[in-house]
């Protein structure tokens, strides 16, 4: 199996800089040979020294369909890697890209210049929802002037990736991104009466910071759901949730504990005032966000039932 390392990004987000400085890192050298496949190239090179000194080949293509599977074995007959590492053209859909057999895919990374993420996520938002989607992990950079827009950033992209670790860089180190009034409601308040508007900020917000809910009663209109692998008196009520097009509708829910659950219809319109709490689940197999209802009500389906995350 070759290992497989991919970094995405549009154009001068510090692709290069980031594999430059991960190359020249002692837990990242190998005894063979790196193939490095550059995608585009920015304002910033290569170091030929440090290619050299870590044994690494750099190859340069221009076309998308010299990143094709039978491509990619040409070069894996030519070079002989140990590992490959692919720093991806930005403006080729991701979805498009194909390892071939016997490539496996160890991490991928994204990285995105925060000056101009407010673009890219207006304009291209397909392009980079394919590129952060399957990213263990995000990093931010040049972030120092885009503080308090930070947990906005954060909350849009883990409505398309929940499990990615997201990071803020700035010129002196890692910045801090929960800041409470970002949230559309009080979060200071007993009682959080949620809308269609404010449902999706909550979700994102509870998945890292479960914590400052504690203790307060939750109120909003779901859909409920009944998987059949939960337990009797646990039920799922969410809401239907388009990040990014039509393609990516995804249901956001967090399981929640009722005595009465088995006398919910499957997908069926409730009115939940809850607690939230971290706790083992064993659909999670580890911690996380639990709900414990306090009363269920039927509710009308709300006019929109698909709810839009921007």
């Amino acid at each position: 199996m070759k290992s497989v390392f991919v970094i995405n990004g549009f154009l001068d987000s510090g692709k290069t800089q980031f594999i430059n400085y991960t190359l020249a890192q002692p837990y990242f050298r190998t005894k063979g040979t790196t193939l490095l496949i550059v995608c585009e190239e920015g304002e910033e090179e290569y170091d030929e020294r440090l290619l050299k000194a870590t044994n690494t080949v750099l190859v340069n293509v221009e076309e998308e369909s010299e990143v094709a599977p039978d491509k990619l074995m040409e070069f894996e007959k030519k070079y002989r890697p140990s590992r490959i590492i692919v720093e991806y053209n930005g403006m080729w859909n991701y979805k498009n890209f194909k390892l071939p057999f016997g490539w496996k895919l160890e991490q991928q990374i994204t990285l995105i210049d925060t000056s101009t993420f407010e673009l890219y996520y207006t304009n291209m938002r397909s392009l980079l929802a394919e590129m952060m989607r399957k990213s263990e992990m995000i990093i931010f950079n040049r972030a120092d002037n885009f503080v308090e827009k930070l947990p906005g950033y954060k909350r849009n992209v883990k409505a398309l990736n929940q499990a990615a670790e997201i990071i803020f860089e700035g010129k002196d180190g890692e910045i801090n991104a929960t800041l409470e009034e970002e949230l559309p409601y009080d979060i200071k308040a007993d009682k959080i009466n949620l809308t269609d508007d404010t449902y999706g900020a909550f979700y994102i917000d509870a998945l890292d910071n479960t914590d400052r809910y504690k203790d307060k009663e939750i109120t909003f209109v779901a859909c409920a759901m009944i998987p059949g692998d939960y337990a009797k008196e646990v039920f799922v009520p969410g809401r239907s949730i388009m990040t990014c097009c039509a393609e990516d509708i995804q249901f956001l829910g967090f399981p929640c504990k009722y005595a009465k659950a088995k006398e919910i219809k499957n997908h069926s319109w409730v009115k939940v005032t809850c607690k939230l709490n971290r706790e083992y689940f064993d659909g999670y197999k580890a911690e996380g966000p639990v709900l414990t209802a306090l009363s269920v009500e039927p509710a009308k389906a709300p006019k929109n039932e698909v709810i839009s995350f921007i």
